[in-house]
């Protein structure tokens, strides 16, 4: 079967590209971002970030993939190799399929001869071990092939054939994984081949799409996903070829759903559920094909049902790091309000499903809630995931610790390493955002883009859009607006919660003294007093080249106090400067035991700029006592000490320590001892 490629620029955070040609007038979200290969980005926070996953994270997880034994799997799967199933889990193919993806975003960025060629030999041994109808599921491939022996062995590991089963899609709503496994690919694929132009592994993809879209739908194999992925491969796929089969099959994956468990959202019809349960990476998942799909189809019993659900995980199951998924028992969500500290799950996994919905929540809505929620996960739960020099990882992300954890290099299920380096590399993506005659300026980072606007008159102007910011350490950010000619049209520049005084939406959390600082906002060197509308400053005017809008965030520190309901936080506070929670760690204290230290809200908390430090951050000082001795069940004995807090995301970058980020409060004098 022939299949027409469409070319356009695809990014992770943006499945869907309106500047694609398509002859079909598909729907399409209204608002999507500039994509990030239209980003040129000069950011002394995110470009050396960026540049460590590309230089250090993406060779560090490749190698660790042929170590482990991840490629070799194909080789055996292939009949090229001798052997069994060489690694720990079924779905192991899907960690080579995330990190061709993050490889080909680094490719369409700056272009690498020597990589290329690396994915490219890497491709052949996947085509080689993708079976002659389409089928490819390394594991299964090796199995069935293997003698008994081997069988044996391998059907004796712990996920073996329990997971798997003995047949094709025996266990698909189970924990097989061989649909999640193929929606990396997909994504992995049309990556790869809007990068080099190749279609190696974009056939290999359309030829296992065929097959899926072959065995599975209404009136054929009526079985949902055991964990959600592929839908957001299929509407790649089909934004990429133009096929609309793999829309539609995207959509009976989520409408199949109802008839299994809470753990993978199985339960309940997509359009009925209305609260978070279960695994919280699947569920991500699913509510972010959700919004695809509703944007494509005009299915808006989709997007009522996203709303619900993301109020629901505001209201009462997200860290205020941004982290969800309290538990790791399900790695997801327990009951509301049940938010531990030391035994929070927040996998890095999760951190990313997390912030693709609330991008996908935006390009619906354009309220600047979900960007809030992005930008707050960004900053602190995600970006912990990764250590500062690329080649180590968290898989949780907890907020408190007693020397018992540490990043490490690599882990038996490996999903958060590949995961990390295709979302760093796509990540200038969702600084800029276009609608119609509206440009979005969502994060603040040292950057520059152009896009085409349509003024009133319909003709296409380009304008250059640029900003210059020491941010997160600095509220300062300025604008420069540069249409090609005379232009009318709306810039919208978000006006963050934490600047305007609100913690969080809802009422999870909140500052404990709700006065901000005014938000500062000068066009052209004069005040320009401007209405705040979904959390934006809109500015709509006949913008001439040389225009320049100048931001003052005000940057304090502020105290935060979670919602009474969550027992974990009660008699404490977090600490918050501009979108960065904070935290403190026993190395840089007096004395490192912070989980027996008391503060006091009544004080001046001052801050200053490490360059030093972590690879320079914004340190806070405050003062704070040592428990020494407990005189009485509500008095004790405590040593004051000057601490230091840093940034949450720069934590255990220096080995085991003890770290907290919810510190107890003093509720009555203390005893002071020398």
């Amino acid at each position: 079967m022939k299949h027409a490629v469409i070319f356009c620029l695809i990014l992770l955070s943006n499945p869907i590209w309106s500047q694609a040609p398509n002859t079909n007038a598909i729907k399409n979200y209204s608002i999507n971002p500039v994509p990030f290969t239209d980003v040129r980005l000069g950011d002394a926070f995110w470009k050396p970030r960026i540049a460590t996953v590309q230089q250090v994270t993406i060779p560090h997880i490749l190698q660790q993939c042929e170590a482990t034994g991840r490629i070799r799997n194909f080789e055996n799967a292939a009949g090229t190799a001798e052997g069994g199933f060489c690694s720990a889990f079924p779905f192991d193919d899907s960690d080579v399929y995330k990190t061709i993806e993050a490889a080909s975003y680094a490719l369409q960025v700056k272009k690498d001869m020597a990589l290329m060629a690396k994915l490219d030999a890497l491709i052949a041994k996947i085509a080689a071990a993708q079976e002659p109808d389409g089928y490819l599921y390394s594991w299964r491939t090796i199995y069935n092939k293997s003698d008994e022996a081997t069988r044996a062995k391998d059907a004796s590991k712990d996920r073996g054939l329990n997971w798997a089963g003995t047949e094709r899609w025996l266990k698909t709503d189970g924990l097989s994984h061989e649909l999640y496994n193929l929606g990396h690919l997909y994504e992995a694929a049309v990556a790869h081949h809007l990068a080099t132009g190749k279609r190696n592994l974009l056939d290999i993809a359309i030829k296992s799409a065929d097959l899926v879209d072959k065995t599975f739908g209404w009136g054929k194999l009526e079985k949902a996903p055991g964990h959600q992925e592929i839908e957001l491969g299929l509407v790649k796929l089909y934004q990429l070829t133009g096929e609309k089969r793999y829309l539609d099959l995207a959509k009976f994956f989520l409408d199949v759903r109802g008839y299994g468990d809470e753990y993978s959202q199985n339960h309940k019809k997509v359009t009925e559920q209305n609260e978070v349960v279960g695994h919280a990476v699947r569920a991500c998942y699913m509510y972010s094909a959700m919004a695809d799909v509703a944007a494509l189809t005009g299915a808006d019993s989709y997007v009522s049902a996203l709303k619900n659900l993301w109020n629901e995980v505001i209201a009462g199951k997200v860290y205020i790091t941004g982290g969800i998924g309290s538990a790791g028992s399900n790695e997801g969500f327990t009951e509301a309000y049940d938010l531990p500290n030391f035994s929070a799950y927040c996998e890095t996994c999760s951190s990313i499903a997390f912030a693709l919905w609330n991008q996908r929540m935006f390009q619906l809505t354009g309220d600047a809630q979900y960007i809030d929620v992005l930008e707050r996960t960004l900053y602190n739960a995600l970006n912990a995931g990764l250590a500062l020099k690329g080649d180590h990882f968290f898989y949780p992300n907890p907020l408190e610790s007693r020397k018992n954890m540490e990043r490490t290099p690599w882990f038996s299920c490996a999903c958060c390493p590949p995961n990390m380096a295709r979302f760093f590399t796509s990540l200038p993506g969702y600084i800029y955002a276009k609608r119609e005659n509206t440009v979005y300026v969502n994060l603040f980072a040292t950057s520059e883009t152009t896009v085409k606007n349509v003024n009133s008159i319909g003709q296409t102007v380009p304008v250059t859009i640029s900003q210059n910011a020491n941010f997160p350490w600095e509220g300062i950010v300025t604008i420069h607006v540069t249409p090609e000619k005379p232009n009318t049209f709306q810039l919208n520049i978000r006006i963050p919660g934490w600047a305007r005084g609100d913690a969080f939406p809802g009422d999870l959390y909140s500052f404990a003294f709700r006065e901000a600082g005014s938000v500062s906002i000068r066009l052209n060197g004069k005040a320009f007093p401007t209405a705040i509308r979904n959390g934006y400053a809109e500015i709509e005017r006949k913008w001439m080249p040389g225009d320049v809008v100048e931001l003052v965030f005000p940057m304090s520190v502020h105290q935060i106090n979670a919602n009474q309901l969550v027992e974990a936080d009660a008699g404490r506070i977090a600490l918050q400067r501009g979108p960065l929670v904070y935290c403190l760690e026993g190395k840089d204290q007096p004395d490192e035991r912070v989980l027996n230290l008391l503060v006091s809200t009544d004080q001046e908390i001052g801050t200053q700029f490490e360059p030093e430090l972590l690879g320079g951050v914004q340190t806070l000082s405050l003062e704070g006592g040592l428990v020494e001795r407990k005189t009485s069940p509500m008095d004790a004995e405590l040593k004051s000490m000057r601490l230091k807090a840093i940034p949450y995301y720069a934590w255990a970058n220096r080995g085991k320590d003890y770290m907290i980020v919810w510190l107890p409060i003093e509720v009555r004098q203390a005893r002071a001892v020398e």
